[in-house]
């Protein structure tokens, strides 16, 4: 199990929580209204990697084995209490690394309104605090500006750019490469967000 999972975090309106199973429905209610919105920025499986799984069930059962293995944490994202979107945490690698990458995706109907920035510092806070990581990092294909507002928000530092670095939509894709390091949010990434004057 992953150091820190599972784990329940809110701020206001919004929050993260585990997925589970229960929210097939809701998961594939949201993935069916948003498709045109999410899928010109999701990884595909290139030629001979087999199939992407198409059920909530078939990713669940993946994101939950990861999780039990210590390389991933797979966050719903809450509004209100009901579910608008999802942030998973991958790659977690621990010893001498200590990092983890972030992903995120909301509902249409909720962006804009400072869903994603929160859920994804409150995510980073528990991945710096009881996780215990040093180093997150995103990576947003360069036409992302929604994704790409996030990070601006959060102050991720840019280290770099990543030719032909994800599948997507039939192509490889170059990515624009973000970092945040624990010593770089001192008082949390929740309270650079906000804006509070005791953060550097």
């Amino acid at each position: 199990m992953a150091r820190g999972w599972p784990a329940t975090l809110s701020d206001g309106l919004v929050g993260v929580r585990p997925l589970v199973r229960r929210d097939a429905s809701t998961w594939a209610r949201l993935r069916s209204e948003n498709a045109d919105w999410l899928v010109q920025w999701e990884a595909t499986l290139p030629r001979g990697e087999g199939n992407a799984p198409e059920s909530y069930g078939a990713t669940i059962a993946t994101l939950r084995r990861r999780a039990r293995e210590g390389s991933a944490m797979p966050f719903a994202v809450t509004w209100a209490g009901d579910m608008v979107g999802q942030v998973t945490v991958s790659g977690i690698t621990r010893g001498s690394a200590l990092w983890a990458s972030i992903g995120y995706w909301v509902a249409r109907s909720h962006a804009g309104r400072g869903v994603t920035p929160t859920a994804v510092a409150l995510v980073c806070d528990h991945l710096f605090t009881k996780a215990g990581l040093h180093r997150i990092e995103i990576s947003i294909r360069p036409e992302n500006a929604a994704s790409l507002r996030v990070v601006e928000k959060l102050g991720f530092e840019e280290f770099g750019l990543a030719p032909r670095y994800l599948h997507i939509a039939g192509e490889w894709r170059d990515h624009r490469m973000f970092q945040l390091l624990q010593e770089d949010v001192p008082h949390g990434v929740l309270a650079r967000l906000r804006g509070d004057g005791s953060t550097t």
